[in-house]
């Protein structure tokens, strides 16, 4: 059981499940609310779990241990993936779940293009061939026929 826990596959998984519930319950959400008002709420939330999370699991760390690089980056992170719950909200308060969820997944795409440009990663021509499909199959989804 350990094992399935450490599994990279198993979080992703996760991940794209919870990531499919936001979407449902952010449109139900923001019915009668500011999409950025509705995205500070969503952060206040998130906040408070991970608090909670990070104590009752004894995972806090102290902040001096962490390097101004990695600071650096953090905040970065933190920063673009604020604007990329802005923009989310906001898509998902002009459009319906069901198109905006595919183009925000279009991040897939984005990663890949940036891990080779920016970290030296390397895909395979059957990678390559599954973002392909990724950013076909993104477009289809989205497009209102």
């Amino acid at each position: 059981m350990k094992s399935i826990l450490l599994s990279w596959q198993l979080w992703a998984a996760l991940s794209a499940a919870f990531a499919a519930l936001t979407a449902i319950f952010a449109k139900v959400g923001i019915e009668n609310v500011n999409s950025d008002f509705a995205t500070f709420i969503r952060t206040i939330v998130i906040l408070c779990a991970l608090g909670a999370i990070l104590i009752g699991t004894g995972q806090w760390q102290p902040l001096d241990t962490i390097s101004g690089r990695s600071y650096l980056f953090l905040v970065l992170s933190g920063l673009a993936t604020g604007a990329s719950w802005i923009c989310y909200f906001r898509a998902l308060k002009l459009g319906d779940a069901a198109r905006v969820a595919p183009i925000d997944k279009m991040s897939v795409v984005l990663v890949a293009l940036f891990g080779v440009a920016f970290l030296g990663e390397r895909l395979s021509l059957p990678n390559w061939l599954g973002v392909a499909f990724i950013a076909a199959g993104a477009v289809l989804v989205a497009y209102r026929g």
